[in-house]
């Protein structure tokens, strides 16, 4: 292959990679004083219109994503010949797949690393985005600094196989690579969520961590059938094991529903036995509280609680109350409610599960950043399989701070309630759970106070929760 002396106005310096859509040249921009990589359609593919569009969609959806766990898009060009090219920044550090190649990566780095994959794809999960093809050689590493110095950055990318999640569905072509692609992607009327990308983080957790992961692969020839337990690698907690398994469950109603859940099951698995701590005095209470906060859950882009019109509450308060099915609320000064049901969340007999949405303009609460609100629902399914606790662990938000999670007990309920921090977007948020004490179900609100609404503002919103 010839190399080009320039793409616009870039000068070429080198090749970096060909793959089966596309080739990754060098580049330095003289004007900048910085090196780019140059991502151009291959030439065999220039004249199907359908990953003509792919090629562009992946360069339009690292724009408009624009996150430092992401590879960043520069400028979009196109050849003489009419082939497409994006200009992207350079991951000087290489891939993984390089890094494998060279050797196995050690036990807690390697775990730690696993965990940074995870974080990436949370965000593009809390975008509303499925890669479908994470391999080690889509993800990236990037020095921190210009020079080289710097802590060291690791970028999810080759988002050309990347659906919006409502587009992401068996009408898409089959996509994804043999070995980490999810049993689901070849099956062509299945539906593809978060959860696929899952088990393509499970699997390159197997190649990382596990003992007997061959080189050339996370496992022998059919991993989605592999039924032996995982082995780990020596300075790789034994828990870590559990969370692989289930990561990689053949039915993806098994596995996490999403990144940052499987993201928070590491951290906890990672995490050395303690010895349970002495109760903390109430007047630490306000300080936890403080220090929580964190960007609101999109409704049901992440896979976790979300609102679907479709209650049957009348949208109406009556004497500062809302009913909508089984659930009651009190609501504050000024706020209303809508009925829904909670996305996802199915019981029994097949029905979504009973939810609502109250704050200021309940309508535009999960879209609108600067409005207050909260999301009530209530779940028998999820009761059936994990605790308060153990559901507001799957519910992490990637890049956010928390703080230590308390307990409050209001109308009859023990509430677990955990705080976040963010610096963007919304930047508080709480995130609380409990078991009704005369209904096998669990009750989730997540809560954006007011700008001064503390503790106090949340318990009472809690107690005024009501489930007949």
């Amino acid at each position: 292959m010839t190399a080009p002396l320039r793409i616009g106005p870039y000068t070429i310096e080198r090749l970096l990679g060909v793959g089966s859509f596309a080739t990754v040249w060098l580049g330095y921009d003289r004007a900048l004083d910085a090196h780019v990589a140059i991502k151009v359609l291959a030439e065999n593919w220039s004249h199907d219109l359908r990953v003509r569009e792919r090629f562009r969609d992946e360069a339009r959806l690292l724009r408009r994503l624009e996150h430092e766990r992401l590879v960043r898009v520069h400028a979009v060009g196109e050849l003489p010949d009419g082939r497409p090219y994006a200009v992207l920044a350079w991951a000087d550090g290489g891939s993984l797949r390089d890094r494998l190649a060279a050797g196995p990566v050690p036990g807690p780095t390697a775990l730690r690393l696993l965990g940074e994959i995870c974080a990436g794809v949370a965000v593009l999960h809390r975008h509303g985005v499925v890669h479908r093809d994470l391999t080690p050689g889509n993800i990236l590493f990037r020095s921190a600094d210009a020079d080289g110095t710097g802590a060291e950055q690791v970028l999810i990318a080759d988002l050309g196989l990347a659906k919006a999640l409502a587009a992401a569905s068996g009408l898409t072509a089959r996509a994804g690579t043999p070995g980490y692609m999810a049993p689901e992607q070849d099956d062509p009327g299945a539906v593809i969520d978060t959860r696929a990308d899952v088990y393509g983080l499970g699997r390159l957790g197997i190649r990382l961590l596990a003992a007997d992961a061959p080189s050339g692969g996370p496992a022998g020839p059919d991993p989605a059938r592999r039924a032996a337990p995982i082995r780990l690698r020596e300075g790789v907690p034994s828990a870590v094991a559990a969370v692989l398994a289930r990561a990689t469950a053949r039915h993806p109603a098994d596995r996490y529903p999403d990144a940052a859940a499987l993201h928070a099951a590491l951290a906890r698995a990672a995490r050395p036995a303690r010895q349970p701590s002495s109760p903390r005095p109430a007047g630490r209470r306000s300080y936890r509280l403080r220090l929580a906060g964190a960007a609101v859950v999109a409704v049901a882009a992440v896979g976790g609680a979300g609102a679907e019109a479709g209650g049957n509450g009348s949208g109406r308060p009556a004497a500062g109350t809302y009913s909508t099915g089984p659930l009651t609320v009190a609501l504050p000064a000024g706020w209303s409610a809508t009925g829904a049901s909670w996305a996802g969340q199915y019981g029994a007999n097949g029905d979504p599960e009973p939810a609502l949405v109250m704050s200021p303009q309940p309508r535009r609460w999960a879209a609108d950043p600067r409005l207050p609100g909260a999301f009530v629902g209530l779940s028998a399914a999820t009761a059936a399989r994990t605790t308060p606790a153990g559901f507001l662990a799957e519910r992490t938000h990637g890049d956010c701070t928390s703080a230590p999670a308390r307990t409050t007990r209001q109308a009859g309920v023990e509430w677990t309630v955990l705080g976040y921090r963010c610096d963007r977007g919304r930047p508080q948020i709480v995130e609380s759970a409990g078991l009704h004490p005369g209904l096998a179900a669990l009750v989730y609100v997540q809560i954006v106070p007011p700008v001064n609404g503390g503790p106090d503002f949340v318990d009472t919103l809690l107690a005024g929760v009501r489930v007949r």
